[in-house]
Order: structure tokens, then sequence, then C-alpha cells
């Protein structure tokens, strides 16, 4: 076993890997002045608080507090070690790393994601190959075409097929060098009484992809009457590189669709988001196996950017028979997982997108689409149906069932236009339906059986054991820490004049004390800051460098040079100015004639740091000195 990586190689993979570049894998973000914002994937938020500084190579979120370079990122979102987060962006950006002599005691193999994905790559260009040329794979490729797709459309999604004998795939992969562990821990086999079979036989395949692109597993379809497993659709088990509950199909090549026009349509099938996909719906996804949940709307939510300021689309497309119902209803109970307006697209026949297309053309689909409705208006329909709305007291029931929508809303604006469909619909005044829903707002709410996240702090420094640091009066150490951590090159030969009197507070102080003991750059160091970070000990310091690193500076950036100066200056003005009232309170306690000699000496220091204050004080607003 290799010992512990180089460091040099390690600052050479944290200066190629762009952080903004690898959480965008992970989180939509949009420029806001020097940051990039987005949602925080490391808690559940409606509003964006998770702040990255590429220059800095550095992240922080301001409601949980999650901080770090790029590599804690991927130890966080991934679950890796240090040495695994390293090894896995040596990988994508092509670097080879050194390993110190030694032994680094038992790890997990660093290989094992690679060589699992590369396996995955195999196993999906021999799957391919099979579909087009295999004698089995005729009954696939009719399938494909049965369903409106030529074979430019199976290439595009990666179709494939897998042979019915049942080790073709296995002795292909093996002849590549890829072990039984390897491929049975990936699931692209299992082992039985005779040795390892293929985990897919005689069945058309779609590869799952993660974001990335890389394929991480296979959805596989029944083909032949004769396939010992019943089950239609048979996907890929739980691996190390495939967690089903936080992958949706399709979301590879639609996740750029989604991000800028904050719209997804979810749908129920591999060949529904593939008719989508051809007909011109480019954020068609699909659940593998499993219904649309909690992780999924996660990752749904920080692609589209989908917060309290800016509201997209998330459109559910049911069948109209009773189960799309049941989906749509139980879709309505975890709606409060959205601040996007939820809508639902069904098409009045129980025609799926794959039969609409088939049906009706590409038009349909688009169609289908445009004309969605609010998913509250579809419940709506659905829960007064219950009711014979001929008789009164069955009237008054519906509204009082009816008003408990509002809550579900998100637009509050709309809130109102509900309140006149119910009463169009049921056939009651307006005023009886504002009255039902005005008693149940007023009706007293159940208490919180969990703990709920407090309000999202306000002062620079939120944590409670350095609050006082966020006070107005340390407005100007704030700042100079800002501009030092974010620009150490630029701060460089000012910070030289610096001292630790310049700071008063003791978090400022301890800060300054780390601070100037690293070595200063000549330009920008993506390695710095994080070098800075691993010399703090405490995590009270780590989380104010991590504030200090991603909050942009108050005067703006248009030209970051002289704010830095201006800044440091700034400090060092105030430090002056507190030197003066000191000299002074004393020079007022001392008689000039009794205490002659230190009068005259602190008469003197007066004198020099009232000049030295007009210096600092004329550099700050960039008069030139003599």
């Amino acid at each position: 076993m290799p010992g512990r990586i180089k460091d040099e190689d390690i600052q050479i993979v944290r200066e190629r890997a762009r952080i903004d570049e690898v959480i965008e894998q992970y989180v939509t973000l949009r420029n806001a002045g020097g940051n990039r914002i987005g949602l925080c994937p490391f808690h559940d938020e409606k509003s964006p608080s998770f702040n990255v500084r590429p220059v800095q190579g550095f992240y922080r979120c301001f409601g949980c507090d999650a901080s770090g370079d790029v590599y804690k990122f991927l130890m966080e979102i991934e679950g890796l070690t240090f040495v695994e987060a390293v090894e896995r962006l040596a990988a994508k950006y092509g670097i080879t790393l050194r390993y110190e002599d030694g032994d680094a005691g038992p790890r997990r193999d660093p290989q094992q994601r690679n060589r699992l994905l590369e396996a995955h790559r195999e196993a999906g260009a021999f799957y391919a190959a099979a579909l087009q040329s295999s004698t089995d794979a005729e009954v696939g490729r009719q399938f494909v075409k049965d369903r409106g797709f030529d074979q430019a459309a199976a290439e595009v999604f990666g179709m494939g097929f897998a042979p019915r004998g049942g080790e073709a795939l296995v002795a292909h992969l093996k002849g590549k060098g890829f072990t039984d562990d390897e491929l049975t821990i990936g699931g692209l086999a299992a082992k039985g009484n005779r040795g390892l079979y293929d985990r897919f036989r005689g069945r058309l395949l779609w590869p799952i992809r993660e974001m990335t692109g890389e394929i991480i597993g296979f959805g596989a379809r029944r083909m032949f009457d004769d396939d010992r497993v019943e089950a239609k659709y048979l996907n890929t088990s739980e691996t190390p590189i495939y967690k089903k509950s936080q992958v949706l199909y399709g979301l590879d090549m639609a996740r750029k669709a989604i991000s800028s026009s904050s719209q997804a349509v979810i749908v129920e099938g591999y060949t529904d988001v593939m008719a989508c996909h051809q007909a011109g719906v480019m954020t068609a996804v699909a659940t593998c196996g499993t219904a649309f949940g909690e992780d999924h709307a996660r990752v749904m939510r920080r692609l589209m950017l989908d917060h309290d300021a800016f509201h997209g689309e998330v459109i559910f497309t049911f069948d109209g028979d009773e189960a799309g119902q049941r989906a749509a209803l139980k879709t309505f109970s975890g709606d409060q997982q959205f601040v996007a307006q939820t809508y639902v697209a069904v098409e009045p026949r129980g025609m799926d997108p794959c039969d609409l297309r088939l049906a009706d053309g590409d038009a349909a689909v688009r169609e289908l689409v445009a004309s969605r409705i609010p998913l509250y208006r579809f419940v709506l329909d659905n829960m007064l149906s219950k009711y014979d709305l001929d008789r009164g007291d069955q009237r008054v029931d519906a509204v009082r069932e009816a008003v408990s929508l509002a809550s579900a809303i998100r637009d509050k604006s709309k809130v109102d236009e509900l309140m006149r469909e119910i009463s169009g619909r049921v056939g009651v005044d307006i005023d009886q339906v504002r009255a039902e829903h005005r008693k149940r707002a007023a009706a007293p709410k159940p208490a919180p059986t969990t703990t709920t996240r407090p309000t999202e702090p306000t002062s620079d420094i939120p944590p409670v054991e350095v609050s006082s640091f966020g006070g107005p009066q340390f407005f100007d150490e704030r700042e100079a820490l800002k501009a030092i951590v974010q620009h150490p090159h630029l701060a460089k030969e000012l910070a030289q004049g610096l001292d630790a009197n310049d700071f008063t507070h003791p978090i400022s102080q301890e800060l300054w004390g780390f601070i100037q003991v690293m070595p200063w750059p000549d330009a920008p160091d993506s390695n710095w800051l994080p070098k800075l970070s691993d010399s703090v000990a405490s995590d009270e310091l780590k989380r104010v460098l991590a504030v200090a690193a991603v909050e942009p500076m108050r005067a703006g950036e248009s030209n970051m040079s002289s704010v830095v100066e201006s800044v440091i200056l700034r400090l060092q003005l105030l430090t002056t100015a507190r030197r003066i009232n000191e000299v002074k309170s004393k020079l007022q306690r001392t008689n000039p004639i009794d205490e002659a000699e230190p009068y005259n000496r602190m008469f003197g220091e007066l004198i020099a740091l009232e000049q030295q204050h007009r210096t600092l004080r004329d550099r700050s607003i960039g008069i030139p000195t003599l």
C-alpha cells in the first residue's frame, strides 16, 4: 500500500480543479459579484446561502456553517476520505499522483470507483454494440422501432442489449482485465453455483448516468416470455457508485436545460424521457425503479436554483387512469419540498408521453407539457368529485376541505384565485369560501414535532461563541481580514506594516497570528487559503475564516487592488487615532514643569503620530504623499 500523497501533488490537483466547476456538478450556481451562490447541498434550504469563491478556492454556507476547499466539499458530499478526494480529482484532471515511501495503513482501494466506472463504460459499449449486431437483439431492435425511435435515437441514449447466454459480458470484461469482485461489487455480474454470470440477460438496456455523464448502472426491460425474472423492469442494485434514491434517468442530458429554464418535467419511464427529448422537451427526467422522493427533490431544486425569490416549475406527467391520479395525489402530499409551483400534465386518454408521441406526433408531447395545470387544481378536482354538490350540506363539507389546499400554493397572491375557483366549482358565494378560509387559518396549529432550523444569522460572524465580533465597532477589522484572506497577493506589502495592535478583538488578533506566519504569495494562489485553514486549530476560528473567505467586500470589487489598500490603510488609521488619544490623555495628566522629560518625549511622539495619521489619511483617499 503506498504512503501519503506528496504535498506538491496535492497542491497541483487543488490548483487544477476549479472549485466552482466541481461544485457545479452538484449545485446550480449563479454569479453574485466575485462570489457564486446557490442552494446548499448539505442542508435543506429555500433561500441560497451557499457561497463559493473561485479565486480563493473556498466555499461557505451561511445557513449551516459548512465550509472548506474543493477536497472538503468532495469529502462531505460523497463521503470520501481526504486521500480518496485527492485521487478522485487527480483522475478527473489527468494528474498522476506520487506517494511517499511507507505504508499508509489499511484503506479502501483508492482506484475502486475509477475501476467500477471503467467497467460500466466498457459494459455500455458492449451492450450498445450487441443491440446493433446481435441476432438475439432483433426483438430489442423491433421494440425500439415500435416505440417510435430510430437507430440514431437509440445511439443518442446509449441503448443496448444483454445477450441471452448469460456469460458474454463477464467474458468480455474479464478479457479487459476486470476482476470477479469488481464485476459483482459494481452490479454487472452475480455469483452462482457454476461461477460468475451476467446480471442482465436477454433484456433491452438503458444506461443510467450521473450528472457528469458517467454510466453508473443500467435499467433493463424484459423481452422474452421465458425470462426467469418475471419483473418487467430490472435495475442495477445499490452499489458504491449507484444510489437509486439520488439518481434520475436523463439528468445528464437535461441538467443544462433544467438550469437555464428553471423547469423540470418528471415522467415515469425511460421511453417517456426519450420521447420528450425527441419531441423537444429537453427538461424531461425519470426515476429509476423508485418513487420520486426527497433526495430527488433536493437534486432538482439545486439545479433549478429553486428558492423563495425565484420560482421555477416542476411538472409531473401522470397517466389519466386511477393509478395516475393516485400518483398525483401522493406527489401533492410531498409538494412542500418545492418552492417552485408544481404542475401536473395528464393526458385525458391515459397515454404516457411515448404513447402520445406515437399516436399524435412530437407536437402533441410539447402541447401536453404546455397544457399543464397547477397540481393543487388537479387535486381540487379529485377532492370535489367525492361530494354530491346538489346537496347543501355536501357543499359546506366540500368547501371546508377544499380551502385546506391554500397552504400548498407557493405564490400566495394566487390564494384568492383559488377561493374564486372553489366558489365557482362548488356553487357557493365567494364570501362563504373566504370565511371558511379565515376560520381555518385562525385555528390553533399543532405544536411542531421536529426542531426547526433557526433563522439565518444576519451578523457577519454567525457562531454564538464569536458573535461579538459581528458588532459594528469591528467592521474595519472584518473588512481587513476579508481583504487579506481573499487577496493575499495584493495585501502582501501593505500587511507588512500591520501587527497585533491593529486588531482589537481576540478573534481577529488570534487569526492574524496565524496569517502573519504564512508565506505570502506573489500572485493568486488557490492553495494559500486552504493551507491557512489547515493551520488554524480552533473550529470557531475556522468558521470566522470561512466567512472572511467568501463574504464579498463591502466596497465592491471593481478595483480590488485599491479596495485592499483602502481597508488596510483604514485599519492602520484607526490604530494611529487610538494611539493619539492615548498620548493626549497621558499629556493631560503630566505636569510639563515637574515632569519635563517624559512630557517632552510624549509631545514629540504626539507630533510624529499626527503626521503619520495625516499621511495614512491622504493615502487612503488617494492624495499622493511627498
